[in-house]
């Protein structure tokens, strides 16, 4: 499991918000998926949120290509 408190996961996560547009408000959305690289994630529902799923889930799956421990199951939707 990710400890997401840790200085090098926080330093990818703030670049993959950065890339991606995700404002650093929201990076505690993503904590969730980097505990659980492997599960499963949401999709999109199409409701217009903000910020949406997908957008966390590319930068869940950023962050952890930046930490270089992609996610290797793959994503549905």
């Amino acid at each position: 499991m990710i400890d997401v408190r840790d200085p090098r996961v926080q330093d990818a996560l703030r670049q993959a918000c950065d890339e991606l547009g995700l404002p650093l408000t929201y990076r505690g959305c993503v904590y969730p998926l980097l505990r659980d690289p492997e599960g499963e994630w949401p999709q999109c529902c199409g409701g217009g949120c903000f910020p949406c799923a997908q957008t966390l889930v590319d930068v869940a799956v950023r962050t952890l290509q930046l930490l270089g421990t992609p996610r290797t199951s793959p994503l549905t939707g």
